[in-house]
Formats: C-alpha cells, structure tokens, sequence
C-alpha cells in the first residue's frame, strides 16, 4: 500500500512547493539599496530599510530621510529640503519623476 501512496505524496508535495514560489516583490522593497545614474555626472542614491537616504554628487553626500507611499510617490527630505517624485521601481531600474515630468532614471549598483 505504501508503493501506491508515495508517488501520489510527492506529486502533492511538488504541487504545494511549485505553489509558494517567491512572493512579488512590493516598490518599498525593491528600493532598497544602491542606485547609480549613467550619465556624464557620477550620482548614486541610497535607500536604507530604516527609511534613511543618501545621494552622492560630485564626490559630496548628503543624508537624509524618505517615505514610499502606496500610491508610489516617493516623499524624501535632504538638507532640510523636502522634494516629492513619482517612483518607477523594479529589481533593476528606478525612475523618480519629478512634478515638472522631469525623469532620472537610475541603475541598480
């Protein structure tokens, strides 16, 4: 009897694995970590889990905080000064498009 269950088990078992496959990824995730800038000025932005920032520019780092909201607008304070974009994130590109429709797009580093 237990030669007739087995493979019945492990089909089972295959179908429940094959089931919880990698939960996607959420844009307050996807942030997180480094993101560089390809063009003629080197920039890299930082985003840290504990919702602390920074962006280096022309070898200066400025710190700070953000917040991605659920509508995907990305709230970050630097130096005192608080800017809004709306953010585009996947695993490997990120675009924060200001209200102007000015876009940077960013790599991840």
């Amino acid at each position: 009897m237990n030669a007739k269950i087995l493979p019945l088990l492990l089909v089972c078992l295959a179908l429940l694995l094959s089931a919880c496959g990698p939960m996607p990824s959420s844009p307050q995730s996807l942030i997180l970590g480094k993101w560089e800038v390809d063009a003629a000025v080197k920039m890299t932005a930082e985003f840290n889990r504990d919702g602390t920032a920074k962006i280096t520019m022309f070898g200066q780092t400025v710190q700070g905080r953000y917040k991605l909201d659920s509508d995907n607008e990305l709230e970050w304070t630097l130096n005192g000064i608080t800017t809004k974009s709306k953010a585009n994130v996947t695993p490997t590109q990120l675009e924060l498009t200001d209200s102007a429709g000015r876009t940077i797009k960013y790599k991840r580093k």
